[in-house]
């Protein structure tokens, strides 16, 4: 396991979570020929333009404060002084993702959530299933931001708002603490939509993990 953001994702849930939205899950596709997955990231982006922003940002302040300060207010000790702290305010904020959160828009957090859910889905293999059934619920810590993405067998009969709304109910678990409890919900509940258009056969075989998956390979699509 890499170190940094990697750590926190493996905390989020305890065992007994981890059990609970286990058994949801082989409950839920015990319903119908639906795969259902759940994919959970510390974050969705390094944000590395946040590191560079905050870094100018604070050093500027700070070296602006000191000269005014300290030295009247002379540019010649406020060029020097900003370089001379970027370096630890860009640390600062490399090493502590939270603080990127206020320097990074809200359509930019939505469509880093989207893209890596994207990629999820097809580097866990959720397009292989036998009859294009697969389901992930994408969780991003970070950005306190959920996905839900069905594979095409899935979206010729539920279409993506429907989904949006199972994403909307482990969203707001997550924003109020509950967020093992809402996503047992969520699961509880596309598995009995999945039944109603999927119902299950005697071919039918369980294809994908029923635990939860962490990713480890986090590494971004364009930063």
């Amino acid at each position: 396991m890499k170190k940094g953001y990697n750590t926190k994702v493996h905390k989020f849930f305890s065992k007994e979570e981890r059990d609970k939205v286990k058994k949801a899950t082989m409950d839920a596709e015990s319903l119908s020929t639906g795969e259902i997955a759940v994919v959970l990231v510390d974050h969705s982006s390094q944000y590395r333009e946040a590191e560079v922003t905050g870094g100018i940002f604070l050093s500027s302040v700070t070296s602006f404060i000191l000269s005014v300060a300290c030295f009247h207010g002379s540019i010649w000790f406020y060029v020097p002084l900003s370089f001379l702290f970027y370096f630890p305010f860009y640390m600062l904020f490399k090493k502590n993702p939270v603080l990127k959160v206020a320097l990074v828009s809200a359509k930019r957090r939505q469509n880093a959530v989207r893209d890596r859910a994207l990629r999820a889905f097809y580097e866990k293999g959720l397009h292989r299933t036998k009859d294009s059934t697969g389901v992930m619920f994408f969780l991003s810590l970070l950005e306190r931001k959920v996905w839900v993405i069905a594979d095409k067998g899935i979206h010729e009969k539920i279409k993506q708002h429907e989904l949006d709304r199972f994403a909307h109910i482990v969203s707001e678990g997550v924003r109020t603490g509950n967020a093992c409890d809402a996503l047992c919900k969520a699961i509880n509940e596309m598995g009995l939509l999945l039944a109603r258009y999927y119902p299950v056969t005697s071919e039918d075989k369980n294809e994908l993990s029923d635990d939860i998956i962490f990713d480890s390979n986090n590494q971004d699509i364009a930063d």
